[in-house]
């Protein structure tokens, strides 16, 4: 009895493709002891197909938010570090930028009055995204060249995320 290394079906003897995904039935493999497909899962074998250091790289895209997907689907330790140490640099230096617009914005709307003039808080809030800016490349460039580059305090941190 054969099964679908696509989706896991059953495939019909005699037959050229999967009645259920029509994936050739070149792809066919036998079936494990259990009785289940040897592959079952389309997400463990999209894992092994990306090389560790490009899915490192990609933990860093879009910044937390990749971390988040990455941290969850893969689970080599090179790939699970990148994708804590995103969500923890990105994740922070996001909800500074909240806290830093919302703390000068309203100084602007009472007239400039609070802890700075506006072009203080202005000031801070382009270097914070400058810092970001920098952050986001060199940690993409170090993941694709398969190093495991350590943001202070942030790594730290990372480690005990990665490691759970």
């Amino acid at each position: 009895m054969a099964f679908c290394s696509n989706c896991g079906a059953e495939l019909a003897a005699g037959g050229a493709f999967c009645a259920k995904c029509g994936a050739p039935r070149s792809d066919a493999t036998p079936a494990t002891p259990s009785g289940a497909p040897a592959n079952p899962s389309p997400i463990a074998s999209a894992e092994m197909n990306i090389q560790e250091n490009i899915a490192g790289m990609l933990c860093y895209v879009l910044g937390w938010i990749t971390g988040v997907i990455f941290f969850f689907m893969d689970k080599r330790p090179f790939v699970r570090f990148h994708a804590a140490q995103s969500i923890v640099v990105f994740g922070s230096l996001n909800i500074l930028s909240i806290l830093l617009g919302h703390f000068y914005g309203i100084g602007l709307l009472f007239g400039g009055l609070g802890w700075g003039s506006f072009g203080l808080g202005f000031l801070l809030y382009e270097v914070l995204h400058l810092v970001t800016f920098v952050l986001w490349i060199l940690l993409m460039v170090k993941a694709a060249q398969h190093e495991k580059f350590r943001v202070p305090y942030a790594a730290e941190f990372a480690d005990q995320l990665a490691s759970k």
